[in-house]
């Protein structure tokens, strides 16, 4: 299941029943100081527009991206800051393609041959020229504005809540030993998968088993840095929830892609530290009623480069779960 990323759907377009789901990327890079950004001409359609296709039973949307990118040009991206969507009418009803940036430096793009036969860097006045679909312009009009505002170069801090636990009421043990149940463990594979999307480098989390159980199949995958903070646990932040949120100011101070794996209880406590660093609009997207995270549940902040500190964008989704 997916939840509602804010700010990439207008009012109008929520209210319009939608049959399918894509999602794909603007793959941007910067040569002798211009933006450039990567389009795929496909045979089937004759058209010019952005690596995309259909969501995969049981994927989210950013996963649906990630896999769409290296499917048609053979790049493993991660993502960046959300772009708007575009919806528009297919032969089965409405079509709803969400979109992302995603910065590429070095790796060079190569079609499939097969859904892909052509791609071609090029700059946005060219992009907004050739694209086929008229509806493809409003990411790259999005892009082009982040771009201009610094907004493009950016690194992202995710908040996971912990998969299924056993629960309290028949565990008889410690606290901090309380594990995943079997639907957590597989629960626990698909954070693993949606983590992808955006690569991070470091992992941090309540040293509690159920939070490493949550995050341990995507460090072994991996082989991220992988740290555990007393401070995130239910009992210290409880007791000294300062502590708590140091760890999660700790990590702006980094700079560095990091997911964080933490209890409900926590939460309150993260989601105030990061409302200090976005605008009150955004802020009003956090979460702010118990339980704020359904298990396995992720929220994703991309942190701009230029302005250290400030998040540009928020997003919410849920693993997907069985």
């Amino acid at each position: 299941m997916e939840a509602t990323e804010p700010g990439t759907v207008s009012a109008a377009q929520e209210d319009i029943p939608v049959k399918v789901v894509a999602a794909g990327a603007l793959c941007w890079r910067v040569r002798d100081g211009k933006l450039q950004v990567l389009m795929i001409h496909r045979p089937r359609y004759d058209d010019w527009s952005w690596p995309k296709g259909k969501l995969d039973a049981g994927e989210t949307t950013p996963e649906c991206a990630v896999r769409e990118v290296r499917e048609e040009v053979g790049i493993n991206i991660t993502l960046g800051i959300p772009l708007p969507a575009t919806v528009y009418p297919v032969a089965s009803g409405m079509k709803i393609v969400h979109y992302w940036a995603s910065r590429v430096d070095s790796d060079k793009p190569t079609p499939d041959g097969r859904e892909v036969d052509g791609v071609r860097w090029c700059s946005p006045e060219e992009a907004g020229e050739s694209l086929t679909n008229p509806t493809d312009r409003l990411p790259l009009q999005e892009l082009v504005l982040a771009y201009d505002e610094q907004r493009l170069h950016s690194w992202p801090l995710i908040i996971v809540r912990h998969a299924k636990a056993k629960p309290r009421s028949s565990w008889t043990r410690a606290e901090g030993e309380r594990p995943l149940v079997a639907s957590g463990l597989r629960q626990a594979l698909a954070v693993s998968r949606l983590l992808v999307a955006w690569r991070p480098k470091r992992v941090v989390s309540s040293p509690w088993l159920r939070c490493v159980q949550t995050v341990r199949p995507y460090v072994k995958a991996q082989g991220t840095k992988f740290k555990t903070v007393d401070a995130l646990t239910e009992h210290n932040a409880r007791r000294k929830p300062g502590k708590a949120r140091s760890a999660i100011e700790a990590l702006f101070d980094k700079a560095k892609p990091v997911a964080v794996c933490t209890h409900r209880p926590v939460l309150p406590l993260v989601f105030d530290t990061l409302a200090a660093h976005m605008p009150a609009d955004m802020a009003s997207g956090l979460p702010d009623k118990d339980p704020y995270l359904a298990p396995g549940e992720a929220v994703i902040c991309q942190v701009s480069h230029a302005d250290e500190g400030r998040i540009l964008s928020l997003e919410k989704y849920r693993a997907f779960d069985d």
